[in-house]
């Protein structure tokens, strides 16, 4: 039972996180996140009012209850970036509730988010990330060396996030195919081509995978046989970046920004990339692909026109 709430209410956030889940296929990282989110504000809201959460208040919460919440987060220290999500929970439970025909409150969609930090992703270089992934099969003396490297090559041969990644099970992904569907964030599709380099990856780690496979397994499996956990990747990570002396900004999600950044400059269009990476907005895929002045130099340098060489020249000649 959610504190300050009733039992209808209480039922309803069951129904919500159930479909969040399994609707969305939000990771269950967010789903826990949303759900302590959720009840924060139910126990905030309760207290400012001074008696137990109902499905009425809930519709007839205003904007001043909304900001009082998130004003209360902020004075407690709260990170920016934690109470843009607390808003976004607060907004996917109160959207839901509408679109259920359950209950309707106009205030909540006045309500905006903090303001946060324009944070650049740090992508790896190009050499960076092939000793990265060729590294990963060092650390381990078994199957799992594989498994690691066929995990990272995907994550940046194909700009899978980490989740994307671990969702997948074998039925999905046929050892004979060029390409996978991924479902990625709000349950949205998208075709991905596969590099050779990738599908020998896997190849290899799939022959050397003690566990018989069958459609319904987890594609990347742990010790036991289980679905990996993204907390062995993120370990194995960290210990691949200890050895090769990388920044702590090398992650699992820094091979996706790698995969991006390394396309453009190797002049592919950014639209191109942003179907590639699944983002909804094109502004998204900018924020992967922030380049440097090197990065820049290089692809002028490369594939900029030159109509204009033999006139400079000429005339550099006769000066």
């Amino acid at each position: 039972m959610i504190a300050g709430t009733d039992e209808h209410l209480n039922a309803l956030v069951m129904r919500w996180l159930d479909w969040i889940a399994h609707g969305k296929r939000l990771s269950k990282h967010t789903v826990r996140a949303y759900q302590t989110d959720l009840e924060d504000f139910f126990l905030f809201l309760s207290h400012h009012r001074g008696e137990t959460i109902t499905l009425p208040m809930l519709s007839d919460a205003t904007l001043t209850d909304f900001r009082a919440w998130v004003a209360r987060k902020a004075s407690d220290d709260v990170a920016a970036r934690s109470r843009a999500r607390s808003v976004s929970a607060l907004r996917t439970f109160y959207k839901w509730l509408d679109r259920e025909g359950i209950a309707h409150n106009s205030a909540i969609a006045l309500l905006r988010s903090p303001k946060l930090d324009r944070n650049i992703p740090r992508p790896l270089t190009v050499e960076s990330a092939q000793e990265l992934i060729a590294t990963s099969n060092e650390l381990h003396h078994d199957w799992t060396g594989l498994r690691d490297q066929a995990l990272f090559t995907l994550l940046y041969g194909a700009g899978l996030r980490i989740d994307e990644a671990l969702r997948l099970n074998c039925g999905e992904w046929r050892k004979t195919e060029d390409s996978i569907t991924i479902t990625g964030k709000g349950n949205k599709q998208r075709q991905i081509v596969l590099l050779e380099l990738v599908k020998t990856a896997m190849e290899k780690y799939r022959a050397a995978c003690p566990f018989p496979e069958d459609k319904n397994r987890a594609l990347f499996i742990g010790k036991q046989g289980k679905r990996l956990n993204q907390g062995v990747a993120q370990r194995s990570i960290r210990q691949v970046r200890a050895l090769l002396n990388l920044p702590d900004t090398v992650t699992p999600h820094a091979l996706r920004h790698s995969f991006a950044t390394h396309l453009l400059v190797d002049g592919v269009n950014i639209r191109a990339i942003q179907e590639l990476l699944g983002h909804a907005s094109l502004s998204t895929t900018q924020r992967y692909t922030e380049l440097n002045i090197d990065d820049l130099r290089d692809l002028i340098d490369r594939l900029h026109p030159r109509v204009f060489q033999p006139s400079i020249e000429a005339s550099d000649s006769q000066t």
